[in-house]
C-alpha cells in the first residue's frame, strides 16, 4: 500500500530533519512553499542558526496548473532525480546537486538556489548573461553526446533508453507542441485580438507538413537524454553561474529538441521586448544581445559537441570522414525547427510564457505575439533548408523590420 500524501510545511521540516548530515540535531527550522510551477509542491527548508537550506521538490499527482481532473504519474520524480544524476556526472557545476530521492513520497532533496534567478525573469528585467551560452552550449554538449550512440556504449544506452520511457509527460509534449496549436483544441489558450493568426495556423496544410515531419522525429528519434522541457524558466542564473533545473520531462528523443527550446525562449523575450524595452534604441540593443546569445549558444554547443566526438567517440563507423559534418547540419536543421514549434505553442497553447503575457499594455502584448508566431512558423518553414544558425537570426531580425505578417 502506498503512503505518498502530499506534504505539509510543517511535514517538510520533519522530514528534513531526518536526512543524515543536512542540519544540526535539534535545529530551528523554518519552510516555505515557493512553487510557482504547473506539477510540483516546492519546499525550501532554512536552518534560522546558519542560513543554511534545502529545496524539497515533491510531485503532485496531478497537474498543478488544471487540477485533479489532470492526471499525472509520479515516476516522473524518479525519472527527474535521476536526470539531474546523470547530468551533474557529466557537468556538475551546471546543475543542482541532489541530497536524496525517496520514491514513496515521489520527493527529491536538493542543493538550494536561492542566490540565483529564474532566467525568464532576468530577462524581462533586462539583464545580461556573459557566461550563459558558453555553460549552456557545454551542458548541451555533454548530456547529449555522453547518453547517445555517439558517445556511449550502445548496449548501455538501449538498458537507460529504458528507464526513461516517460510516455505521459511525452503526451503532453506531443499535444500541446505537435498538435493542438494547429487545430481548434480545447486546450488552446490565446487572446481574441489574434484569433485571425490563429485561425491561419488551423488552416495553413504546408505548415502542418512541416509539424508533421517534427512530430514524427520527436516520436521516434531516440537520439539521447533529453531535458526535455529546457526553457528559460528551467535555469537558474547569475552572472557567473548557470544551473539547468526540473528535468521531468526527461526521456530519449531528437538532440535538436532541447537546443531548440533554448533557442526559442531567448526569441520568445525577443518579441517580447515590444513591451518591456522603454524605447527603440534599448529595443534594438536587446534584441542584438539576444540574437548574438542564440549564435553564440548554438557555436559553443557545436565547438563542444565535435570536440567531445573526436576525442571520445565510441563507435568506428561514426568516425567516417564526412558523418560527423552530415549529423551537425542534420542537429542543426531540427534545431530550427523546434526552436519554431515551441514558439507556436508559447503563443497559442495551454501554458505561455511571462515575458509575453505580462506585458501590460494590450496593443505591445498583440504585437509581441504575432512577432513570435511570425518568427517560430517562418523557422518551421525553413527548418530542412538551414544551413546556418544565422538563417535563424536573419528570420527574427527581417520580422521586425517587415512589421508582424501573422
Amino acid at each position: 500500500m502506498s503512503t505518498y500524501h502530499p506534504l505539509s510545511e510543517a511535514q517538510a521540516i520533519e522530514y528534513a530533519r531526518r536526512i543524515p548530515q543536512l542540519f544540526q540535531p535539534g535545529a530551528e527550522l523554518a519552510s516555505q512553499e515557493i512553487g510557482d510551477g504547473n506539477l510540483n509542491l516546492v519546499f525550501r527548508i532554512t536552518e534560522a542558526a546558519t542560513g543554511k537550506s534545502i529545496i524539497l521538490k515533491q510531485a503532485l499527482p496531478y497537474a498543478k496548473v488544471v487540477g485533479e481532473s489532470w492526471p499525472l504519474t509520479l515516476d516522473r520524480a524518479r525519472i527527474e532525480s535521476e536526470a539531474l544524476i546523470i547530468e551533474e556526472g557529466l557537468v556538475p557545476d551546471l546543475v543542482p546537486h541532489v541530497y536524496a530521492y525517496d520514491a514513496e513520497l515521489a520527493l527529491t532533496v536538493m542543493e538550494d538556489l536561492s542566490d540565483h534567478v529564474i532566467m525568464r525573469r532576468g530577462l524581462i528585467e533586462g539583464n545580461q548573461y556573459p557566461l550563459f551560452a558558453e555553460h549552456i552550449g557545454r551542458f548541451l554538449a555533454h548530456t547529449l553526446f555522453f547518453t547517445s550512440d555517439l558517445g556511449k556504449n550502445q548496449q548501455e544506452k538501449k538498458l537507460q533508453l529504458g528507464r526513461f520511457i516517460n510516455p505521459e509527460l511525452c503526451k503532453i509534449t506531443e499535444d500541446l507542441i505537435f498538435d493542438d496549436p494547429y487545430r481548434d483544441a480545447e486546450t488552446n489558450n490565446f487572446e481574441a485580438a489574434i484569433r485571425d493568426a490563429v485561425e491561419g495556423l488551423w488552416a495553413d496544410e504546408e505548415l502542418h507538413l512541416e509539424v508533421a515531419i517534427l512530430r514524427n522525429k520527436f516520436l521516434t528519434g531516440a537520439q539521447a537524454l533529453l531535458h526535455g522541457d529546457l526553457h528559460t524558466g528551467s535555469i537558474f542564473i547569475k552572472p557567473d553561474s548557470t544551473k539547468v533545473i526540473d528535468p521531468e520531462f526527461a526521456f530519449y528523443g531528437p538532440m535538436g529538441f532541447d537546443i531548440g527550446a533554448v533557442l526559442a525562449n531567448l526569441l520568445l523575450n525577443f518579441a517580447a521586448q515590444e513591451g518591456w524595452s522603454k524605447d527603440e534604441a534599448s529595443r534594438a540593443a536587446y534584441r542584438a544581445y539576444l540574437t548574438q546569445t542564440v549564435k553564440d549558444v548554438w557555436t559553443h554547443f557545436e565547438q563542444n559537441f565535435r570536440a567531445l566526438w573526436k576525442e571520445h567517440g565510441v563507435d568506428r563507423v561514426f568516425a567516417t570522414p564526412g558523418y560527423q559534418d552530415y549529423f551537425v547540419a542534420s542537429l542543426l536543421r531540427d534545431t530550427v525547427g523546434f526552436a519554431g514549434a515551441k514558439m507556436v505553442r508559447r503563443v497559442v497553447g495551454l501554458a505561455h510564457v511571462a515575458d509575453i503575457d505580462k506585458i501590460g499594455d494590450a496593443a505591445a502584448r498583440e504585437r509581441a505575439q504575432r512577432l513570435a508566431l511570425t518568427i517560430g512558423t517562418a523557422a518551421i518553414r525553413a527548418n530542412r533548408q538551414v544551413t546556418s544558425i544565422d538563417e535563424l537570426i536573419h528570420i527574427a531580425t527581417r520580422a521586425t523590420e517587415r512589421g508582424f505578417v501573422l
